[in-house]
């Protein structure tokens, strides 16, 4: 199901598969339907209602697998007495299902506005319910699932998803031959926890996939669940990277957790919770890897934001000496921590950065996950590039500033340019926005656009001593807080 919390209606058209399914199902055309904002994935939902029929959540999948994954483990979970949503229908070709709705509000959705007890009380309430979704006997779930147990093939699947879908987009060095041998030797951790402590693992545990309907939590985006480590999705849920946990409360709650699992299936506590370390590393490499793909690749807002959580977690890691066993490993995760298109997205006051381009190589990228923002284009203006004398200078040196200054075109081109950012960066620091982003671009990204740049960086510090100024000089390889 998808999670749609403070979503409003959006244009679309219902799917002809989802609409025949609902006159099949309720003997009726359905009536009102907006589509809703997904997962992460490639599966569409909508809510569907119709005249004297109930609301119903609609989901077309190109993956027909998936969907009868989730419709078979709704029923045997259900079954087994865990809060997931009822699959009311699906099509016969798999890829259209009809699904209980649980409304809008997730857990994720309420943490925002929850004070400390409350945002504590209902984590307590999640750890138990997982716990007993996980205690579920295996011969009623076993045979719906669609992945084999977690292995060592499946855990090298996912480190190296990190390394293709984050470092290499990231251009982050490393040894091949050393790294993999660190992922081996994480693999081999992974697999090795006692089989007693392993169960049902939800695989994707996180409040986004919690809904709060009738005053609990239900599960929801379980197809992924497989047998596996139990630990692991404790771990997933409460260090989920932009969850607002702290790590005292994060200690509790692992405590409640591991209580309630001695409790139901007589595991002991202590023993559970020895693989932490090493669970919480391949969790967030896990997670790394997807956030490579859905926001470094594919440019998706909300996976960008997550980005910089994920790294405050690895330099936890590292501070606890958890990655003292994968001496490659910790030598990039250095290189990643320390990443500048990241260091200011844990600062809570506005960072606007400030970058000169060239349109040869295309716009700069935006980390923030916020998008928008001012370019502008310094191609009208003479260029001084075209002189020899200026040719291996950039709009940094003085004579470069005096070519364009005497020509007397740089001067009314900044004035309007500021005439919309300045505003726009008081406005921001008045709404506690957290970024904004000014680029200046020109053919090489050498002369006009750096000057330009470096006026406007400096023209904002000087007005906005509270903002962070992140002057950016991407053809110029110059990357500076100001």
């Amino acid at each position: 199901m998808a999670n749609s919390e403070s979503k409003s209606p959006i244009a679309g058209t219902l799917p002809e598969s989802l609409s025949a399914l609902y006159s099949e199902c309720y003997g009726t055309l359905p009536g009102a339907s907006y589509p809703l904002s997904g997962s992460g994935g490639d599966r569409k939902y909508w809510r569907i209602s119709g005249s004297g029929s109930p609301a119903v959540i609609g989901c077309v999948s190109p993956d027909a697998s998936e969907n009868r994954t989730f419709a078979s483990l709704a029923s045997v979970l259900r079954s087994g007495g865990a809060d997931v949503p009822e699959v009311y229908a699906i099509s016969a070709d798999g890829h259209a299902l009809l699904q209980q709705d649980l409304g809008d509000v997730s857990l994720f959705s309420l943490f925002a506005s929850a004070d400390e007890e409350e945002l504590e009380g209902m984590v307590v309430v999640a750890m138990r319910a997982l716990a007993r979704l996980q205690g579920i006997d295996k011969d009623l779930w076993s045979g719906a699932v669609a992945h084999a147990s977690l292995s060592r093939r499946q855990i090298m699947w996912d480190l190296n998803y990190f390394k293709y879908e984050y470092l290499r987009p990231s251009a982050i060095p490393f040894d091949e031959n050393l790294l993999e041998d660190d992922f081996l030797t994480l693999a081999s951790e992974v697999e090795g926890i006692p089989h007693e402590e392993w169960g049902f693992m939800y695989r994707d545990c996180q409040s986004r996939n919690v809904m709060w309907h009738e005053g609990k939590p239900w599960w929801i985006d379980f197809q992924g669940g497989r047998p596996g480590p139990c630990l692991y999705d404790a771990v997933s849920f409460l260090y989920q990277a932009r969850a607002p946990f702290s790590e005292s409360m994060r200690r509790r709650m692992l405590k409640v957790y591991a209580g309630e699992m001695e409790r139901l299936r007589g595991l002991p506590a202590e023993e559970l919770l020895k693989p932490l370390g090493v669970l919480r590393l391949f969790r967030v490499l896990q997670v790394l890897g997807a956030y490579g793909l859905r926001g470094l690749v594919e440019k998706r807002a909300h996976f960008i934001r997550s980005i910089p959580g994920a790294l405050r977690q690895l330099s936890a890691l590292m501070e606890e000496g958890v990655l003292d066993s994968f001496p490659e490993l910790k030598r990039i995760a250095g290189h990643i921590v320390s990443d500048p298109r990241f260091s200011g997205s844990a600062i809570p006051d506005l960072t606007v950065t400030v970058s000169s381009f060239s349109y040869m190589r295309g716009y700069p990228e935006d980390y923030s996950g916020n998008g928008g923002g001012f370019m502008f284009d310094c191609r009208a203006m003479h260029n001084p590039g075209r002189y020899e004398q200026y040719r291996m200078l950039t709009g940094r040196d003085a004579t470069v500033a005096d070519f364009l200054e005497q020509r007397g075109e740089v001067g009314p081109f900044l004035s309007a340019a500021e005439g919309m950012v300045i505003p726009a960066v008081k406005r921001y620091l008045e709404r506690g926005f957290s970024s904004l982003q000014v680029g200046f671009g020109c053919t090489g990204g050498q002369h006009r656009s750096v000057y330009c740049a470096e006026s406007m960086a400096r023209r904002i510090r000087a007005l906005f001593p509270q903002a962070r100024v992140h002057l950016v000089h991407r053809e110029q390889g110059i990357d500076e807080w100001l």
